[in-house]
């Protein structure tokens, strides 16, 4: 190997191994094996940013950046990188495909019977973009604990390396139907995360929020009074640093539902949990070595039914279906709103419907425009090849950012603003 080949740093250590007395080579080969991991740390810096995140089955995106001279960089449908054994980011979409597996489609597989559908009106939301790292997140406040924003997998979390808790102020008290969604990294076998309605260092363990303990590691519903939804990794995961789960709650009533990715893991009819204006979340077994990982929380409050609302104003948003990041590709999360869809239409044989994409003001405006177009395509296709829903029924229009229903200055907004509208055609 020639040394020209190398780094500056990690040549003139390796030429100076050559040149000191023996004493110091173990001195020597940290000195390398530091250049080199600092080397290999720029390299994928460099990486992440010069290329193109494309989701690992959108080959249109990977064709694209090619085109464009770009390096694709694979990601999963939530835009986390998709990495290998080393940690450097997957740039092959066939080795990309093979981490992640058969690409699941809505309604096949375990999201058959995936019942979770988000509340469409959103009550909060933050990933943490408008907070410097390694700061507290300004959104959030703080009852105890170490918590700070970093950057993981190409996105931002919040890291708690110590029991504790932080609570999320809504801007109304939570209704009766609501929906709370956040992926999670919960890496000790003893650690979890618990919502409840009142913090768990007020001095009682009588907390406000009541509703049934989970342990995901047997993914059982073990009722429990005045104690908040207590979830844990599976303990086959807890070895894996990167490992995620996405954690989710729907709520209607005392009727309270929690999955655990494609999992529903607790369906409790009598959960009691007060509404409050408050969210507190609390977490236990973290240190500095098995952080628990927090990614972007999404609270939102639910409503009508598609019909109903559907029949009292002749269109309804619905921020249900879900897409792969930048991408047309219907993520299979959105089963239950799709399978809704089509079952008002299959219900109401004279509806007719136009389906319409609109996304935030991020982004370049003719990009925005085509891919609302695209994703207004994806919906129909779908509802056409797999539910046979009569395509002459179903019209299609994108209006990228040119149509918002709230503030895209604020992270609630853009969400809100992110959405497909079912539009009532005819009489």
């Amino acid at each position: 190997m020639a040394l020209r080949s190398l780094t500056p740093v990690v040549a003139t250590a390796l030429a100076l191994s050559f040149l000191v007395p023996a004493t110091a080579s173990a001195q020597l080969g940290r000195l390398i094996r530091r250049a080199a991991a600092d080397e290999s740390k720029r390299q994928i810096e460099a990486l992440v940013r010069d290329g193109v995140r494309c989701v690992f089955n959108d080959l249109a995106c990977v064709e694209k950046a090619k085109a464009d001279g770009k390096t694709p960089v694979m990601t999963d449908n939530d835009g986390n990188l998709i990495t290998d054994g080393d940690g450097r980011p997957v740039t092959d979409p066939a080795t990309a495909a093979k981490k992640m597996g058969p690409a699941q489609k809505p309604g096949t597989g375990a999201w058959a019977n995936y019942d979770f559908v988000p509340g469409d009106r959103v009550l909060f939301f933050d990933d943490y973009s408008a907070d410097r790292v390694g700061d507290f997140p300004r959104r959030f406040e703080l009852t105890a604990g170490n918590w700070e924003v970093v950057e993981w997998q190409g996105r931002r979390f919040l890291r708690a390396t110590s029991g504790g808790t932080i609570s999320v102020p809504l801007p109304e008290t939570l209704p009766e139907q609501f929906t709370i969604e956040f992926p999670a990294s919960v890496q000790h076998g003893n650690a979890y995360v618990r919502l409840s309605t009142a913090s768990v260092y007020q001095g009682t363990r009588d907390y406000a929020g009541s509703m049934p303990s989970l342990e995901y590691t047997q993914a059982g519903l073990r009722p429990q009074k005045n104690v908040g939804p207590r979830i844990s990794t599976p303990r086959r995961q807890n070895a894996r640093g990167d490992a995620l789960v996405t954690f989710r709650v729907m709520a209607d009533g005392d009727y309270m539902k929690m999955y655990l990715n494609d999992h529903r893991v607790a369906n409790a009819p009598n959960a009691v949990f007060p509404r409050t204006k408050t969210i507190y979340i609390s977490v236990s077994s973290a240190t500095e070595d098995l952080p628990i990982m927090i990614g972007p929380m999404r609270i939102a409050a639910g409503g009508l039914d598609l019909y109903d609302r559907l029949e009292r104003d002749g269109r309804v948003a619905t921020q249900g279906i879900l897409f792969a990041s930048d991408s047309d590709i219907i993520r299979p999360e959105s089963t239950p709103t799709l399978k809704e869809i089509a079952g008002m239409l299959q219900a109401h044989p004279d509806l007719s419907l136009s389906i319409e994409g609109h996304t935030d003001s991020d982004g370049d405006d003719a990009y925005n425009l085509d891919l609302s177009r695209r994703r207004a395509a994806a919906v129909k296709a779908y509802l056409v090849e797999s539910e046979r829903i009569d395509a002459g029924r179903l019209q299609t229009a994108g209006f990228g950012e040119t149509k918002p229903v709230a503030d895209n200055g604020t992270p609630e907004g853009k969400q809100q603003n992110r959405r497909v509208e079912l539009v009532k055609q005819g009489g």
